[in-house]
């Protein structure tokens, strides 16, 4: 789920507790994390109302004035039209922060690590996991469009991979390319 930076310190102290969407289908699931700005939310509740239904108070719980506000936001939909409400509760930071952070690997946390890359290899049907550290460590900072000319991968397959790299914590997104995390640095010096 996407929010307006302007919706961060919202999100993080709690009195933003709700968004409204116009999806066609349900972009969100009850108990479903969600990782905005190095925040995790939880959506605690997804459901259909009807534009007209909502209230000023629903508009300031989705860090709105008003529902004036909250409505121009959902580009005045009609009353009758069904937008998606998502309850929300921060959680924590987000969980890969913490992840990567981590750069204190045991003989037990690089094998785990190691296999999941094993597998990630095996499901894409050759290795690429190693091969994408590697350029990332060499070259970071670099747009993603020259590293996957690197890997010979059209640009969103290699930022699809990327992203499972971060998931592991193995990788930070830059302004501008990638980095390896303090965690990932770690792994590449065990397993080289």
């Amino acid at each position: 789920m996407l929010f307006s930076a302007s919706a961060w310190p919202g999100l993080a102290d709690g009195s933003i507790t709700v968004t409204f969407r116009t999806w066609a289908k349900p972009q969100a699931k009850v108990g479903g994390r969600y990782r905005v700005a190095g925040m995790l939310l939880e959506a605690t509740d997804v459901r259909q109302v009807p534009a007209g239904s909502l209230t000023d108070d629903d508009a300031v719980a989705a860090g709105e004035a008003n529902r004036a506000a909250l409505l121009a936001r959902l580009r005045h939909p009609r009353p009758d039209t069904a937008v998606w409400r998502v309850g929300l509760r921060y959680v924590g930071i987000d969980d890969r922060i913490e992840r990567r952070a981590v750069d204190t690997l045991t003989d037990d946390d690089i094998a785990a690590l190691r296999s999941r890359l094993e597998r990630l290899d095996r499901g894409a049907g050759g290795p690429w996991t190693r091969t994408t550290l590697q350029l990332i460590e060499k070259y970071p900072g670099v747009v993603s469009t020259a590293l996957a000319r690197h890997t010979g991968q059209e640009r969103p397959d290699f930022k699809i991979n990327v992203r499972k790299l971060k998931e592991m914590g193995l990788t930070e997104s830059l302004q501008v390319g990638y980095q390896l995390s303090p965690r990932g640095q770690a792994l590449l010096r065990a397993i080289r």
